[in-house]
């Protein structure tokens, strides 16, 4: 029976030049272990993630998914939760509670089981993965190879029929990873769960699997048995098959009409058999050459986090030369990291002795962490802004690194959309043009593909040239057996060993690898799948080259940053009428005494004269505005066309509600009801400006993403006025609400302003002005919205500054300071009085305007370019 059915399936993300899936067709059986494999970047989450729909990526998608003959679609988030399982390769970002126990039964909990059946599962499934010595573990004190076996058990709670997993064995050791995958094997082979599995550990993983997919640039590029997809990939010569396993990639390079063969076992009866007709040569090894310049020497280091917690470095001595690639192994939590740490200088050690010389840069395990920028060029364009190099030569250098680690084609992407190969490459890029002369690498094969491996390679070695030493920090026993001049094995805080490739690999039976297990007693000291086939006579597929300087050039880059500039009239106008709208104000600062300016009857001719001056001051900041506001461009793509005359009509019901029923609203709750029944006027009005808000969701369910942001919006609000609350009217609310509607469009801006007032009322008081301040606070960011996605505000840092400021001064000023005059003065209101609550109102505004120009300044462009990007990739909402 299928459990799975994929037909004609695109797939293209959102501003993508192209698709990231192209016409996938794809059936599983019930039962089947089916293996995804493909270069990095070639398509494998994008796909896996099709098939959860509460993680499945925004984007332009076409084709359908069935499981189980129905349409994906057509599950409800109760089916999808309890029969799909997903585990992805970050156990930490997956892992939601405190202890092990509560995150077996979070998932059965937040399906409604109750307690005796959530406990059963969680009991049976604790002991068939055998954790039960973790059960009451707090999950921060587990191992990697614990996170990733809890989140397993934790998705097989909900006995899902169909099992995902993206790359689980990224982050684990070669030991904790065999388990790993064994447990997986168990489930299928004993429960006749269906496993999808996308992963670059073909060796292990392959043996197991009954089906597998090979994709390449979106495609699926052939499938079947793993013995066919291996004839298939040798026979066409495909770069794929450089990451099939030992034992298909010796029979590949020999002559001869066997059957292709998969596992360890399979390899080692080939060789037999052609060891009958063959016989091997001795392998032959490089000499290393002797080096003897030190960068790092570690002698007796002894560390520990904390000063009671146990030592993690335990009299760790480690000496590491110029020019060498030194790799160091272990199993997870070892203190292989910690190593890294200290011998950076990013941590102290107690005791022990460490000197180096030269620069140090070290990628971390998490090479996300060294990204600030927006794309992959803006990143690395800041790295040479510091290195102050003229610019043909920071250009040079850039096509360089560029060409060495394969980046051209990645630079417009942000770094948290690439692949995990693909980022380790721009992370290791970014740390190439600080020129190092010691590089300490923490896990950088993770997520790499078998060919860039072997470019990755090439990389190291150029670098080893230039006499930079290489620490590097490994699971990759394939890789550092190839590649490595020296392997050091830690454990339990210390060295144990401290080897040559081949004498280290020869002398382990766990921490090999299969081209050593295959080869045992048949090539001796053979630990690599070149050197069994060398040894029989094969041809060994000679290494990439290092691009020459006239590859370098390839790439066209500039660093001059291209910028719409203000004609020089605008710029002279705006300098002007700022440099007056200043003068204004210190003008009118010299006067301070109110007596002067009001009296009972109200405003006297020295307010007057007052009033005036702040008239001007006001019509000289709004000129600045109009000199510096500039026609932006807005996002079209964002909004799907359907769309757009929901939305409009949407508009049209906000901009009557907010100006027409909010304000009768607030006149009637004036006049009809008592000052003390404020709260009745307040919900009124919460209730109206909210309601153009849920239209969003006319049609559609909501997603939690959707509310998430706005209220984390409404939050930063509400604690940004909160933090300030010892300076009166200096606060971020209106910037908040501002940058909410750019973001989100009016409505979400006038929620955000809105709910923000009331909500932090609560902690300085409510009171008859809540609504006022409500309706004020909402209009500015509604009318933010409007005016932005007109065309007509720019988001500039300094446009939107002078747009807040005349807003709380034009806008929530005069709307509150009108309303002061209504609830304190309206039995004997008249135009005097109306404006003595303009004057005395007016320097609190100031304060106002001031802070939210500071905060929309400081604030704007982060925050602006965090909500583009989070709107975009999720398809959030949009006027």
């Amino acid at each position: 029976m299928e459990i799975l059915t994929i037909k004609n399936l695109n797939f293209t993300y959102p501003e993508a030049d192209s698709p990231a899936l192209q016409n996938i067709n794809l059936s599983l059986q019930e039962g089947d272990f089916a293996v995804l494999c493909g270069k990095s970047g070639c398509g494998k989450s994008t796909l896996l993630r099709q098939l959860k729909p509460q993680i499945a990526p925004f984007g332009e998608k076409n084709g359908s998914i069935f499981f189980e003959g129905k349409p994906l679609e057509a599950l409800s988030d109760r089916e999808t939760a309890s029969l799909i399982g997903f585990v992805s390769q970050s156990p930490e970002n997956q892992i939601v509670t405190d202890k092990v126990w509560h995150e077996l039964a979070f998932g059965a909990e937040n399906l409604g089981l109750d307690s005796s059946a959530i406990r059963r599962r969680v009991a049976e499934t604790a002991s068939f993965f055998g954790i039960e010595d973790l059960f009451h573990r707090n999950t921060a004190t587990l191992s990697g190879g614990q996170k990733q076996l809890l989140c397993l058990a934790s998705a097989m709670v909900l006995r899902p029929k169909l099992l995902i997993l993206d790359e689980p064995t990224a982050m684990l050791d070669p030991i904790a990873a065999d388990n790993f995958l064994q447990n997986l094997y168990k489930l299928n082979r004993e429960l006749g769960c269906t496993i999808l599995l996308a992963d670059h550990r073909l060796e292990e993983l392959l043996p197991m699997a009954n089906h597998t997919v090979v994709m390449e640039d979106g495609k699926i590029l052939c499938m079947g048995s793993p013995r066919e997809v291996g004839a298939f990939l040798k026979e066409n010569q495909n770069d794929n098959f450089l990451a099939m396993p030992t034992a298909m990639r010796v029979w590949g390079a020999l002559p001869n009409t066997s059957i292709c063969p998969v596992s360890p076992t399979e390899g080692r009866n080939f060789l037999f058999s052609y060891r009958e007709k063959y016989s091997p040569k001795p392998v032959s090894f490089p000499e290393y050459p002797k080096r003897e310049e030190k960068c790092i020497s570690a002698k007796e280091i002894w560390f520990r986090y904390e000063k009671d917690s146990p030592d993690i470095l335990k009299n760790f001595n480690l000496d590491l030369y110029r020019g060498e690639l030194l790799c160091l192994m272990g199993g997870n939590g070892g203190g292989k990291t910690t190593a890294l740490r200290v011998l950076s200088g990013s941590l102290s050690a107690y005791r022990g002795d460490l000197n180096w010389s030269g620069k140090i840069a070290r990628l971390p395990q998490t090479p996300q962490n060294l990204f600030l920028k927006k794309t992959v060029k803006e990143d690395l364009f800041d790295v040479l802004k510091n290195k102050k190099l003229p610019q043909k030569a920071a250009e040079e250098k850039l096509k360089e690194v560029l060409s060495l680690c394969r980046l051209t084609h990645l630079l417009d992407r942000h770094p948290y959309d690439l692949s995990g190969g693909e980022t380790q490459r721009a992370a290791l890029a970014k740390l190439l043009l600080t020129d190092p002369d010691i590089l300490l690498l923490d896990e950088p094969t993770k997520g790499m593909d078998a060919s860039f491996k072997r470019e990755f390679a090439v990389i190291l070695k150029s670098l080893q040239k230039k006499k930079v030493g290489i620490l590097m920090v490994s699971h990759d026993v394939e890789f550092c057996a190839h590649y490595a001049d020296r392997v050091a094995l830690i454990f339990d805080g210390n060295i144990v060993c401290d080897e040559s490739p081949i004498s280290f690999f020869s002398g382990n039976r766990f921490y090999t690898t299969v081209a050593a297990h295959i080869a045992d007693g048949l090539v001796p000291n053979a630990i690599t799948a070149e050197h069994i086939i060398s040894a029989f006579g094969g041809e060994v597929e000679e290494e990439f080259s290092i691009p020459d300087e006239e590859h370098w050039k390839s790439p066209e880059l500039s660093l001059k940053k291209e910028s719409k500039k203000l004609p020089f009239w605008r710029k002279l106008g705006a300098t002007l009428s700022g440099i007056s709208a200043v003068l204004m104000m210190l003008y009118a600062s010299k006067n301070e005494n109110l007596t002067e300016m009001l009296s009972t009857d109200g405003i006297t001719p020295m307010g007057v004269h007052q009033f005036l001056i702040y008239a001007i001051f006001l019509f000289c900041l709004i000129l600045t505005a109009a000199f510096l506001f500039r026609k932006s461009s807005v996002r079209k793509k964002t909004i799907p066309k359907k769309e757009k005359v929901r939305l409009s009509k949407r508009t049209i019901l906000s901009v009557f509600l907010i100006l027409l029923a909010v304000p009768m609203t607030l006149f009637l709750g004036l006049k009809y009801f008592d000052q003390k029944q404020y709260n009745l006027t307040a919900i009124a009005v919460l209730l109206e400006i909210s309601l153009p808000f849920f239209l969003v969701f006319e049609g559609k369910k909501p997603k939690a993403r959707e509310l998430v942001v706005i209220a984390v919006l409404c939050g930063l609000s509400v604690a940004g006025r909160a933090a300030f609350f010892m300076l009166p009217q200096f606060k971020p609310v209106m910037a908040m609400a501002i940058l909410a509607g750019i973001a989100f469009g009016g409505e979400t801006g006038f929620l955000v302003g809105a709910l923000s007032m009331f909500l932090s009322n609560f902690l300085f008081s409510q009171g008859p002005w809540t609504p006022w301040q409500m309706f004020a606070m909402g209009f500015v960011g509604f009318l933010a919205g409007i005016i932005y996605h007109s065309g007509r505000l720019g988001r500039g840092k300094i446009s939107l500054s002078v747009f807040g400021a005349v807003s709380a001064i034009l806008i929530y000023g005069g709307i509150m300071n009108f309303s002061s005059a209504l609830i304190w003065a309206s039995e004997a209101l008249n135009l005097k009085i109306l404006l003595g609550y303009y004057i005395t109102g007016f320097p609190m505004d100031i304060i106002h305007a001031i802070a939210t120009a500071i905060f929309l300044y400081a604030l704007s462009e982060p925050i602006l370019e965090k909500l583009e990007r989070v709107k975009v990739k999720y398809g959030m909402i949009s006027v």
